[in-house]
Parts: C-alpha cells; sequence; structure tokens
C-alpha cells in the first residue's frame, strides 16, 4: 500500500469517475485503475461499484477512503512543517465565497494580500454554501468565506466579523419616509427576495419571522433572481423593497443611499466566517488570511460585538 495509491483511491471517491480522477491526477486512466486493482488485491475486499455510473465505494469502500484521507491529510502536515520554516508563504490557496459575499469582500483584501504574500496563488470560486460546505469534505478547496452557524460537525468555524441587514426601498413605497425599519413592517408581498438555495434567502425569511416559501412577485412581474445586484435594481425601477447586507453600501452612491433604511436596535446581523475542515492543512496561510480580511474592514464592521445573529437555516 502506498501514498500514491491512497491518492488515487480518494481522487475516484471524490470525482466518482476513473476518467475524470485520472485526469486531476495527471495519470492515464489504466495507471489509475492498475494501482487501485492493485491495492484491492493486497487488501482482499472490492472498494468500488464499477457496474454503477458514477461509481460508488462499496461499504468496506467507504471505511478505508475515510481512513484513507486522514493518512494522506497527516502526510501533507510533514510538508506543512517544512514550509513553516521559511518565511516567505507560498503554494496555492484555494477559497470558495458565496455570492452575496464576493462582490463587496473580496475586493478590499485580495490586492493588499497578494501585495503581502507574492508567492502565493488565490484560486477564488463563488458557489453556495452547499457547494463549499462539500468541496471542502472531498478537499477540493481550502477554506470558503460563507455565512455561520452551520452546525457541521465535520466542519470548524472560525467567525470575523458580524454585518448588519439593512433594507433598500423603493421611494414611491409607504416605508421610505421611515428612517429605520421594524422586522414587523416588512411585507412579504412586496419584499424581493433570492432565489432558494441561497443561505442570505433563508436569513430574510428568518428576519420576517416567515420560514416558509415566497416568490418575488407583484401583479404581472415574477422575476426569480440569486443577484443582488439585480434585486437592487428592480427595487429602483419597480417598487417594493429587499434586504441587504452592510458591506454592499459602502461604495454606493449618495442618491442611491438615499434608498437605504436601517433596521431598529438590536439590528439584525450575519456572522461571517471562515470555515474549514477540521483536519484542515495550510494553517499559516489561512491565518494569514484571516488577518487581511479583519484588517481591511471598516472600524464599525470589524468591532461590532456578536448581537442578534440570524439563523442561516
Amino acid at each position: 500500500m502506498t501514498l500514491v495509491q491512497l491518492e488515487y483511491l480518494v481522487a475516484v471517491d471524490t470525482h466518482r469517475h476513473f476518467a475524470t480522477a485520472a485526469e486531476h491526477c495527471f495519470v492515464t486512466q489504466p495507471t489509475l485503475s492498475m494501482q487501485l486493482q492493485k491495492l484491492e488485491e493486497e487488501l482482499g475486499v472490492q472498494l468500488f461499484d464499477r457496474s454503477r455510473v458514477p461509481v460508488r465505494p462499496t461499504e468496506i469502500g467507504k471505511e478505508i477512503i475515510a481512513q484513507a484521507r486522514i493518512i494522506l491529510a497527516e502526510s501533507k502536515k510533514i510538508r506543512e512543517i517544512v514550509q513553516g520554516q521559511k518565511q516567505e508563504l507560498s503554494g496555492e490557496l484555494r477559497i470558495g465565497v458565496i455570492p452575496t459575499l464576493a462582490p463587496y469582500l473580496i475586493p478590499l483584501f485580495i490586492t493588499s494580500f497578494l501585495q503581502k504574500h507574492p508567492s502565493v496563488q488565490i484560486v477564488i470560486q463563488e458557489l453556495l454554501t452547499t457547494e463549499i460546505v462539500e468541496k471542502l469534505k472531498h478537499e477540493l478547496l481550502d477554506v470558503g468565506l460563507l455565512v455561520t452557524p452551520l452546525e457541521d460537525k465535520s466542519i470548524k468555524e472560525l467567525p470575523l466579523f458580524y454585518e448588519a441587514f439593512v433594507t433598500y426601498i423603493n421611494p414611491k413605497h409607504p416605508l421610505a419616509k421611515h428612517e429605520s425599519i421594524k422586522p414587523e413592517q416588512l411585507d412579504m408581498d412586496e419584499l424581493w427576495v433570492l432565489n432558494e438555495g441561497h443561505c442570505f434567502r433563508s436569513q430574510v425569511l428568518n428576519i420576517c419571522n416567515r420560514g416558509g416559501s415566497t416568490t418575488s412577485q407583484s401583479n404581472n412581474l415574477d422575476y426569480r433572481s440569486g443577484s443582488l445586484e439585480t434585486l437592487k435594481r428592480i427595487v429602483e425601477t419597480q417598487h417594493g423593497l429587499t434586504l441587504l447586507p452592510e458591506l454592499s453600501i459602502l461604495d454606493m452612491p449618495e442618491q442611491k443611499r438615499q434608498l437605504v433604511h436601517t433596521f431598529q436596535e438590536p439590528q439584525p446581523l450575519r456572522e461571517v466566517s471562515l470555515v474549514v475542515h477540521r483536519s484542515f492543512l495550510k494553517k499559516k496561510l489561512i491565518e494569514a488570511l484571516q488577518q487581511e480580511i479583519i484588517a481591511a474592514l471598516p472600524h464599525e464592521i470589524r468591532n461590532r460585538k456578536k448581537e442578534q445573529v440570524v439563523p442561516v437555516g
């Protein structure tokens, strides 16, 4: 049994396809298949059910794969010990970030981070929360930037800051005359929300104490969006209101800022965290990322205490 064989084993489990796994391991499919067959012969068990599409691990295969992931993670820590002796951070850092954070948070820190750590290659993917967690579990990402708490024991959450929700209201809407808003004043029939699957949508419904579903529509317009920027434009040009995260209004022109109304205290907040696998690697890189993000935040957000955090689910 070799580490290479275990890497191939984990790759097939991750991608559930021999050809795709071989491509990601930079070997030919026959080479990968041969090594896995040797491993199965050595162990005396069948690791994958090859009759199914996509290929799936057998019951004993699941247990062996779980142990293989632990062994590979521990072996990588040896390289991290060596890397830790070097002054300069280097290597690849794969980050998953949710769409309601990416356009507002990434620009705040990415330039300064890369200037300080020129030998680090950053790979960023915009993904939904469920996708980020799944990729973390399969080691396809190193760290996620998302909203917590998630209450998933397989991951570790490192809270960064607490961001307030604000309302964005069409000037002709009755609530536009109020400087601050109470959650109970929000009318779901007038509220534009994101598509299913976005944690921001779930939090908006929780703020309104509506756990059920809703559609973003009024009269003869039914618009289902995955973008906060689109919802803002609908409010500006059509009617109604939407909720926005605080970071999204930092660079907003003064004319549009007039459409922003805060919530009355205690303001509903969302907890933004770095999320990693329980046995995560690249600790120094992730610590550097954590420090850079916090340093880049506006003072009010950086120093805000955890108070009324809105549940994600």
